[in-house]
């Protein structure tokens, strides 16, 4: 049988329709088994949904603990070149136009969004979110095309223009990274997954007297969700929509 364009495409606006495809055919929706069926919520608890809360009051510009715990835990070397060294956190200054506060130092790393937009423009699928908010990057996939650096409006995404080595004075598995890929905070996956917190917040907790807070905000008893119900915080451009899991207490 042959049907020109328009007989073909009015048959499938007749599919999307729902009506009769041929006489005695209907097409007509698989009953749901029990697995599709939805799930009472009291049955399971919520996910994990991991964010950071920073007090700026207690973060001091001359303090870089979280920067150099990072580069260190992460294997996230300086290369001298500031066009081309990669950051997965690093220091701001904030400072208010109109001069009436005094200047915050702040740290500023991937926001982990719930609705990231630099997961929407990759083309790859090499940026995705895990269950739990972590959003990674699959460097298998990544071709280094650059357009999740272009989206993030947070400035947390760096393309790798030189190859790693491992440090010389260490003997834990740290990554190494082929040149031409894009890499990022990634909330140090590998501990969070083994119980402890990320190496900045670690470092933080020592140096700064707790300016970094992580946890499970899902959690309503954890700490990071006890401090967000009795301070004010912000986030960063949540005029965007995107929902960053980082929250900023005295900006």
């Amino acid at each position: 049988m042959t049907m020109d364009r328009r007989s073909v495409l009015g048959l499938g606006g007749a599919i999307a329709a729902g009506v009769v495809l041929a006489p005695g055919m209907y097409l007509v929706a698989a009953p749901q088994t029990p697995s599709d069926a939805p799930k009472d919520p009291a049955e399971s608890p919520p996910p994990k949904r991991w964010a950071m809360l920073i007090d700026t009051t207690k973060c001091s510009a001359s303090c870089t603990a979280c920067v150099d715990a990072c580069r260190q835990e992460n294997n996230v070397p300086l290369f001298g070149d500031p066009e081309r060294d990669i950051y997965w956190i690093r220091k701001v200054e904030l400072r208010d136009k109109g001069l009436r506060k005094p200047p915050v130092s702040l740290p500023v790393l991937c926001n982990h969004c719930e609705n990231p937009p630099c997961v929407h423009v990759c083309p790859t699928a090499a940026s995705f979110t895990r269950k739990d908010g972590v959003v990674l990057i699959d460097k298998h996939r990544c071709i280094g095309c650059r357009y999740c650096i272009i989206a993030c409006p947070y400035k947390a995404r760096s393309l790798v223009y030189y190859k790693t080595k491992p440090p010389a004075n260490t003997n834990k598995a740290v990554p190494i990274r082929a040149a031409g890929v894009v890499e990022k905070c990634t909330f140090c996956v590998h501990r969070i997954d083994n119980g402890e917190p990320p190496a900045c917040v670690a470092a933080c907790q020592g140096a700064e007297k707790g300016a970094m807070i992580f946890g499970d905000i899902n959690d309503p008893q954890s700490e990071i969700s006890q401090r967000l119900l009795t301070v004010k915080t912000q986030t960063m451009r949540p005029d965007l929509g995107l929902k960053p899991q980082v929250h900023y207490q005295g900006i």
